[in-house]
């Protein structure tokens, strides 16, 4: 009998082929499991029918991981919703039994895609992002304006020029018009990364209306307070219509009995009609997007961005870093976040650079695609947020990065959540060796409330770390400087200076301003910046301090440059010490047997104290007895040595009980009311959904008591007028 060969180990019949590739395979599990928990909870049950989830612990991030060793030992290429679909070991067994034999192309094989060009004019005069749009169209219609890559990251791309653009857009424009969408109606916008992103958004500017990105379910197990959410925010911004992908329309009917305005869930495709649009005059102080924070629950806060907040930010960030027309934006980021929608997109469609964009799963999936794409299409600036160069720097095979080359980098933007010294550090000594330049790494800082961009380095300084005395911040609020024998320091990259036009300053508690070096909130004012909140008037007010905008940051100001220390809301005042989150909770993501990514820290009121008590929730697969006990001990310890004292209580958690934000930012203030309420098991996804079809229920009901009684009245109204109409006509 002929032998058949796995991941280079001969085995006879086919059955003990596949007995050999099970025991292959949950070796390979143990060992992740051993390197990311340690010995005490490696888990020595683990069958072929272990849940990953459930029984192994096994989040997005490790799942990718596991996924990439077993390619890599087994010589396949596994299929791309195996990340998402396998529920157990023996389906990832399934796939390898079925995978068919595949080795990485290497990078120096791969053709090299020269885009960019040398015409550096912009629309200057521009007011409004249709425009901009009309400005290219007009003048380089086939010029290549977004290279949209597959799943896989690979082959040339699918161009859409400027001219393909304006046209499909105003073919959707046309489609919103027949559907009775006006001037300064919201349309929500429910789609991945495509090609029908890309036209229904600028469809709905061409007709005048309101696009609000929301973004689609991440997994099933959170498809229920995912739809909650977005019911919220598409009540709050009164959307008419909601763009979804065809196959999702069916999940997002559920969404109609908990929105009153909402008319109708359809495809991009499904609006496009041929013919000229109306064309509403719109006005550079028009609402020209509807930018939902990501953190939005309860009390949905949607930013109001007109055209001419979006235009003057663009055009200060490109100021900022020299943008030119001869630069390639790669991104893999949402287009429902701002980095992605207006940073990357909106910057590349005023200045002319392509945007090369892959959808975020590409890079989830393997983070190797983000730099095979920078490589291929000779990136010069790309943009993420710290998690992704971390998982760059320390999760990514030397096998897998030979031949490649990073030389044509030459902004690397990190933003969108706390920037840590220790990941540039790795990301530069890991990619140095592959051409890429320090001076490339880029850490920035922006917010929503002012588009997306406020305060920025010089281009090609790299970055500049600041060390702090711990006691003088936490006690006195004052970032002196630390002596460089100092171990305990805190340290903290600098975000550079505000944008071209826009001011930031530093205020106290009672809205006065401080001098450098001095902690407190950071607030801003400039061209970019929002004038509120939509239909919500509180938040609106609580943002606004004399013509200022409070950021909801801290951070202090040295040699004219910020730095960011954390979010207010964030900080917790235990005996008059400050206390940061973010640095305890890398420190505890890195015990072995909790989740990296997975840690929250937050501040519970102590009415006995009248302080606050400290709080660590750390999800982990150990469970009770010994080795949980000796967990807990260890992450006391780690919080002894960060903050001299230990935390009040210890929560170690089943995965997924840490709520996240769209962008994976931990929700604190979520987390504090699951600590206050108690930690509750996530029902399964079949009542989720039933008691959301439920909570859609009530509101139709009422809605058709009204109708019903609305329609009783006119009839009796006409009733009572044919009995009166003779007699009056008569008299």
């Amino acid at each position: 009998m002929k032998e058949t060969v796995i991941g280079g180990t001969p085995s006879a019949p086919s059955h003990s082929r596949a007995e050999q590739a099970g025991a292959q395979l949950l070796a390979l599990i143990r060992q992740l499991l051993l390197e990311s928990r340690g010995e005490a909870s490696a888990g020595h049950g683990i069958s072929l029918d272990s849940r990953l989830d459930g029984d192994l612990g096994l989040d997005s991030l490790a799942r990718v991981e596991l996924i990439l060793r077993i390619e890599r030992a087994f010589a396949v290429r596994l299929p791309e919703r195996l990340l998402g679909e396998a529920a157990t070991p023996r389906d990832l067994l399934r796939a390898v039994l079925a995978g068919t034999p595949h080795a990485e192309q290497a990078l120096a094989s791969l053709p090299r895609v020269r885009l960019g060009g040398t015409d550096d004019s912009v629309p200057l005069e521009a007011a409004t992002l249709g425009e901009v749009l009309e400005w290219h169209a007009r003048r380089q219609p086939d010029r290549a304006h977004v290279v949209l890559l597959g799943d896989d990251g690979e082959g040339p791309g699918e161009p859409l020029t400027y001219g393909d653009l304006h046209r499909e857009a105003g073919a959707v424009a046309s489609g919103l018009a027949h559907a009775g969408i006006g001037a300064g109606d919201a349309v929500a916008v429910m789609l991945p990364t495509s090609r029908d992103f890309f036209r229904a958004f600028m469809g709905i500017v061409l007709a005048g209306a309101v696009p609000v990105p929301i973004y689609p379910p991440l997994r099933a197990a959170e498809v229920a307070e995912h739809l909650r959410r977005q019911s919220r925010i598409l009540d709050n911004c009164g959307a008419r219509l909601l763009i979804a992908p065809a196959q999702a329309a069916g999940v997002a009917k559920v969404l109609r009995g908990l929105v009153p305005t909402l008319e109708r869930v359809a495809s991009a495709g499904d609006l496009a009609r041929p013919g000229p649009a109306p064309r509403p005059a719109v006005k550079p102080q028009d609402t020209a997007l509807l930018q939902y924070t990501s953190g939005s629950t309860g009390d949905p806060k949607g930013v109001v961005l007109t055209h001419g907040n979006l235009l003057a930010n663009v055009r200060a960030m490109g100021a900022a870093v020299n943008a030119r027309s001869a630069d390639v934006f790669v991104s893999w980021l949402p287009l429902y976040h701002d980095m992605g929608l207006i940073g990357a997109w909106m910057g590349a469609m005023h200045f002319a650079f392509p945007l090369v964009v892959m959808p975020p799963t590409a890079f989830v999936n393997r983070p190797l695609r983000w730099l095979r794409a920078m490589h291929r299409f000779r990136g010069t600036i790309s943009s993420a947020p710290n998690f992704a160069y971390e998982v760059c720097a320390t999760r990514i095979d030397a096998r897998d990065t030979e031949g490649l080359d990073l030389s044509s980098w030459r902004l690397a933007f990190n933003g969108a959540e706390p920037v840590s010294p220790d990941t540039l550090e790795r990301f530069a000594r890991r990619y140095g060796p592959h051409g890429l330049r320090r001076e490339a790494l880029t850490p920035v800082y922006g917010l929503a409330e002012c588009a997306v961009g406020l305060a920025f380095p010089p281009p090609g300084r790299g970055p500049l770390v600041d060390r702090v005395d711990r006691l003088a911040l936490a006690r006195d609020g004052e970032a002196r400087a630390a002596d460089g024998r100092d171990v305990a320091a805190l340290r903290f990259p600098a975000c550079g200076m505000p944008l071209p036009g826009h001011e930031i300053r530093i205020v106290d508690r009672d809205g006065r301003e401080l001098p450098e070096r001095r902690e407190g909130r950071i607030e801003f004012r400039g061209p970019s910046a929002t004038a509120g909140y939509f239909r919500n008037p509180a938040k609106t007010r609580a943002l606004f301090d004399d013509g200022w905008l409070d950021s909801g940051d801290l951070g202090y100001i040295a040699r004219g440059e910020l730095f960011v220390t954390g979010r207010v809301k964030d900080v917790i005042i235990r005996g008059g010490q400050h206390v940061h989150p973010y640095e305890l909770e890398e420190a505890v993501g890195r015990i072995p047997g909790i989740r990296k990514g997975c840690v929250a820290v937050v501040g519970v009121p102590d009415a006995a104290t009248g302080s606050e008590k400290v709080v660590v929730l750390a999800e982990t697969r150990v469970a009770a007895g010994p080795a949980r006990e000796v967990l807990r001990s260890t992450v006391r310890q780690a919080a002894v040595s960060m903050l001299g004292a230990p935390p009040d209580d210890v929560v170690l958690a089943a995965p997924h009980a840490v709520p996240k934000t769209s962008s994976g930012k931990i929700r604190r203030a979520a987390c504090r009311e699951l600590f206050e309420k108690g930690i509750q098991p996530t029902p399964a996804v079949w009542w989720q959904l039933i008691r959301l079809a439920w909570a859609g229920v009530l509101p139709q009901f009422r809605r058709g008591i009204r109708v019903a009684s609305d329609v009783c009245y006119a009839a009796y109204v006409w009733a009572l007028f044919w009995l009166l109409a003779p007699l009056t006509w008569l008299a």
